[in-house]
């Protein structure tokens, strides 16, 4: 079976990481599988771009930039909710590309940000070839948003975007629905990273005739391992006798990450440990060096980092891994984490609640609540069988997200687009 696995990129991004995790989880167990990226970014051998060269990247980019000028110009030039919005407007003609001739069934991931058009997906889905389509966001089956928040204007139609300046017009997000209503002229399976998501997805206005399942995002346990928290501590130069807690994300200044929640949290923890009790704040992901002052603890800026190793260690230096995201599918910071034996805090949102089994390897915080996210991570700081934390938080891990499990339940899926 030749399977091509379809992203904007291979590497930069969430799904981009869990894409790619998926592609050599089905090359490890005998899938004949790669990569179609928009930008490539890695030299792995299994990632192919889609169009190469000096012209075709410069391209690329003015594809981009015609793009968010659109939603840029309908928002009254407002930078507000302007990469929370896609338009698939203007992209790449994939259909005619050698992986996906030769592949038996083409695996769309995430596609925004000028990689495919509406008229590039509707060519791809007339080619007859089975189409599984992973969410990392709703964004497949909305209007033009990733996630509607409290809206529930794409169940019906939608219109009247919120998260745009009104009036616009045109109305991009009834004209973008539309336009998805007419260009999945075939059945697709879409596959929710986390059941809240697929539960989501399901009362879409356009999932009719589509068939849904959930299987979460894959990770290697033999790369994102429990080790030697001093000796990690001691190659990041963080101090050996302090309670770290670790928040990280790509752009970790996001609105939708929470941090502001954090903040509030840490503020109420200040009152409650004294003197050299106090924890540290480790920051993991681009603009930190933005929120430093807002912590009322000390914090350790460590930016945005690419080298897994490094990556592993922050982990293991963490004594508890923070996520306030107010609005999350799978993060897969959750379970890199856990898969390193740290304990998690989060809200209760998304798919977050699916991975943090309340009491056992974390604390589940009631959503946009400051003063229950400040209770949980007290909980797990001084939670008297820490080491059970710990060792729960990697069992999890390894049996929820292995490559072999999430392989397994993507080939099922696979084959029953063959029959």
């Amino acid at each position: 079976m030749k399977v091509v696995i379809v992203n904007t990129s291979d590497i930069q991004g969430g799904a981009a990481v869990a894409a790619n995790r998926l592609c050599k989880a089905l090359l490890k167990h005998g899938v004949e599988a790669g990569m179609l990226v928009l930008n490539r970014k890695s030299s792995s051998s299994y990632v192919s771009a889609a169009n190469g060269g000096f012209i075709h990247k410069k391209l690329n980019f003015i594809r981009f930039l015609w793009e968010r000028g659109t939603i840029f110009l309908c928002n009254h030039f407002s930078r507000k909710n302007l990469f929370q919005l896609s338009l698939a407007n203007t992209g790449t003609d994939i259909t005619d590309h050698p992986l996906i001739k030769q592949a038996d069934v083409v695996h769309l991931h995430w596609i925004n940000h000028g990689f495919l058009s509406l008229h590039d997906l509707r060519k791809l889905f007339s080619s007859g070839k089975p189409v599984v389509w992973t969410l990392h966001d709703l964004w497949p089956l909305t209007g033009i948003c990733h996630y509607p928040d409290a809206c529930t204007r794409y169940q019906t139609l939608c219109f009247k975007c919120p998260k745009q300046q009104q009036p616009v017009f045109p109305d991009l997000a009834k004209c973008v629905y539309t336009r998805k209503q007419k260009s999945c002229i075939s059945p697709i399976q879409f596959v929710g990273c986390s059941r809240w998501i697929t539960e989501q997805a399901r009362q879409s206005g356009l999932a009719a005739a589509h068939t849904f399942n959930a299987i979460p995002n894959p990770i290697d346990s033999t790369i994102f391992i429990v080790k030697d928290k001093k000796q990690c501590r001691r190659s990041l130069h963080l101090p050996a006798d302090k309670r770290l807690l670790l928040f990280a994300a790509a752009k970790v200044s996001d609105e939708r990450k929470g941090v502001a929640y954090l903040v509030e949290a840490c503020r109420l923890l200040k009152e409650q440990f004294a003197g050299e009790d106090q924890p540290e704040i480790l920051l993991m992901g681009a603009h930190t060096d933005e929120l430093v002052a807002s912590f009322p603890f000390k914090v350790h800026s460590l930016g945005y980092l690419s080298d897994t190793d490094t990556i592993v260690n922050v982990y293991n230096s963490a004594d508890l891994f923070v996520v306030p995201s107010l609005e999350d599918n799978l993060p897969n910071t959750i379970m890199e984490a856990m898969a390193c034996g740290t304990p998690c805090v989060g809200f209760n949102t998304g798919g977050i609640p699916e991975m943090i089994d309340h009491g056992k390897n974390g604390y589940v915080a009631r959503q946009k609540d400051a003063a229950d996210l400040a209770k949980g991570i007290r909980w797990v700081l001084m939670y008297p069988e820490y080491q059970q934390l710990r060792n729960n938080s990697r069992t999890k891990a390894e049996t929820c997200y292995s490559e072999e499990r999430v392989s397994a339940m993507y080939l099922e899926i696979y084959k029953k687009g063959l029959e």
